[in-house]
């Protein structure tokens, strides 16, 4: 062995450090695959494995984090990555996808709400980055709420419709149904980049609402499966997370208008009246 060499220890932290990473990447080749899919679909199979796709990033998207936090790897570094890997995987991939499949029915309308949603998802990762990141630029504690919907479901509830329209055989993805997708799609957007608060389940404790829900959730899914079909359920599953989070938001909206108006009161004394 020549003079001077030495022998690098073996570092298993910066090892695992590109575990997760590895795991985002894949996550991308996963959306970005589902949009080659979807640019030369010929018909409802191609969207159908364009729509899993998707799917098998949305699980991706899931484990990278999971993986971080079980390694001790998170980083900034990390959250950037795994943001951009989602405007690709859950902004780009499912806005073409539905776009291809009936938005371009629609025109110049059909694609520039397509551009919206990707738009959106854009906004919402970049402000959920700033939500998320500390003083030190180093990651936070992820809260109970999220606020916006996350990008993952708002793509979720797309290709869940498009999976959907595969099993009926093709129904929904009638042209009379063009205009419903465009403004569900419009409506994704704007939860996207709004203040609603949504759960992150960061945090679930077992009490009697729990149970009422978990209840609730369970018996409506068997009853959507045995009335329409099975692919319906995770339709049915994300409208009601979206659903749940909008009713918690207005359910909480007097307490911020009463807090809003004490607040008010208390800057000054109220205004006498004039002669």
């Amino acid at each position: 062995m020549a003079k001077g060499m030495r022998l690098r220890r073996f570092d298993l932290r910066k090892t695992l450090f590109l575990l997760p990473n590895m795991i985002t990447l894949s996550s991308v080749f996963c959306g970005f695959d589902s949009i080659r899919i979807s640019a030369a679909a010929q018909g409802e199979a191609d969207f159908y494995k364009a729509s899993l796709l998707i799917v098998f990033a949305m699980f991706l998207d899931m484990l990278d984090g999971r993986v971080a936090r079980m390694t001790k790897t998170q980083s900034a570094f990390g959250l950037q990555i795994d943001s951009l890997a989602d405007v690709v995987s859950f902004g780009v991939a499912p806005a073409l996808l539905v776009y291809q499949w009936t938005l371009h029915r629609l025109g110049t309308p059909g694609l520039v709400i397509a551009f919206v949603f990707t738009a959106c998802g854009a906004v919402r990762l970049a402000r959920f980055n700033v939500l998320s990141t500390g003083d030190d630029g180093k990651p936070q504690k992820p809260s109970k709420y999220i606020v916006g919907l996350p990008i993952p479901g708002a793509a979720g509830i797309l290709v869940a419709i498009v999976m959907a329209n595969h099993a009926a055989s093709g129904l929904i993805g009638q042209p009379e149904y063009a205009l419903t997708m465009l403004g569900v799609t419009l409506g994704l957007s704007f939860l996207m980049v709004s203040t609603i608060r949504f759960r992150s389940f960061k945090e679930i404790h077992l009490n009697a609402r729990t149970a009422a829900l978990v209840a609730f959730v369970i018996g409506s899914s068997v009853f959507v499966s045995m009335k329409l079909q099975p692919a319906f359920v995770l339709v049915w599953l994300l409208s009601v997370y979206v659903g749940l989070g909008i009713l918690e938001s207005l359910w909480g909206l007097p307490a911020e208008l009463r807090k809003a108006f004490v607040s008010g009161d208390s800057d000054g004394p109220p205004p006498t009246a004039s002669a």
